[in-house]
């Protein structure tokens, strides 16, 4: 293919979609026209990318004209509408809503992981991973390879913006409003003596100076969405169907970044030495393990970072063949927009090879 293939943002002008604008612009040269699009309401818009001003476009069948390759970021039932009709088009569509992840005829994409399977797509679509299964993976998927990965048991601790702008708002509303106070609430520290039920949403309780254990909807058993997320989308991008996984998440009064505390058993013998030796060499994956020089993973120190950070690598004492650990992901970044990027450039170049 001697032309610059064509590439679109649907959903630009989210926070997600700004992150991917920038993104786009670093490697501009790698693309011909790129194409904004978002709902009627912010059609008409003016967003830069790099140096270019480019009008959004409101979504609809023509909006996808010409286009090589779409990354969607839109609500699952918006996704769910509109993603089969661009791949109908032609469109080569990197979907990061939830609604076409399970699906075995769409590829759930990690670069550092399964960088094959984009090239195996019957239905025009892959999948963008959730932004907590998105941290994990590249540790995951080095170790594994090392050591054979048998379980896991993972709590995780999300950021607010894993709840879009709304989620960030939220947070943000909720500590000015706690800032100043000369007593929080009452003498025991009642928080919701100073927010109240007003600031409930979006988490379904109060987020600062607090933490809410419930990421996502309820499901079956007392799971929420997200916890099974992470076991499922795992043993997917992975390979490893039988994967036993535990997983609880947790969301945190944290702008941008989500940790998780990890313990993983291995089919093999593994040693701290060892596994500082594979993450160290590990493609997408940032070793921080200094704890007595205070140098550990933290969500502050992650954002706006391409790599995912793990750090806290210890021998598990009463476990055999397995280690803790902790691992810290920029949720906006390598959680969605950049795995995206990644995931594009894939395509692109088996395309450009043709």
């Amino acid at each position: 293919m001697s032309r610059k293939l064509n590439v679109a943002i649907v959903g630009a002008t989210g926070v997600v979609g700004g992150i991917m604008r920038r993104l786009i612009a670093a490697e501009r040269d790698n693309w011909g026209e790129v194409r904004l699009i978002a709902s009627a309401r912010s059609a008409g818009k003016v967003l830069p990318v790099g140096d270019e001003q480019i009008t959004v476009q409101a979504i609809g069948e023509d909006a996808f004209d010409g286009i090589d390759i779409a990354h969607f970021d839109l609500p699952d039932e918006v996704s769910a509408e509109w993603v089969p009709i661009a791949a109908a088009k032609g469109v080569v569509v990197i979907d990061k809503s939830a609604h076409f992840r399970m699906d075995p005829e769409v590829p759930l994409v990690c670069r550092e992981a399964n960088p094959e399977a984009a090239h195996d797509r019957p239905k025009g679509i892959i999948a963008n991973a959730n932004c907590t299964t998105l941290a994990l993976i590249p540790t995951l998927a080095a170790l594994n390879e090392a050591f054979g990965l048998k379980s896991m048991s993972v709590a995780s601790y999300q950021a607010a913006s894993g709840s879009g702008k709304e989620g960030l708002e939220a947070l943000y509303d909720q500590v000015a409003k706690t800032v100043g106070v000369d007593r929080i609430g009452t003498e025991t520290g009642d928080v919701r003596a100073v927010l109240g039920e007003d600031f409930n949403a979006p988490f379904g309780a109060p987020l600062a100076l607090n933490v809410v254990p419930k990421v996502g909807g309820w499901r079956d058993g007392g799971w929420t969405s997200e916890e099974l997320k992470v076991r499922n989308e795992s043993r997917k991008i992975l390979g490893l169907p039988d994967l036993k996984v535990a997983s609880t998440c947790v969301r945190v009064p944290v702008a941008v970044g989500h940790s998780q505390a990890v313990h993983a058993t291995f089919e093999s013998e593994v040693s701290v030495a060892e596994a500082h030796r594979v993450l160290a060499a590990a493609e997408g994956v940032d070793l921080v393990d200094d704890p007595s020089n205070g140098v550990f993973p933290m969500p502050i120190d992650g954002v706006g970072k391409p790599g995912t950070q793990v750090g806290r690598v210890r021998q598990s004492i009463d476990f055999p063949n397995s280690l803790e650990f902790f691992v810290v992901g920029d949720n906006l970044m390598k959680g969605a927009a950049l795995n995206s990027i990644e995931t594009a450039d894939l395509v692109r170049r088996e395309l450009e090879a043709k």
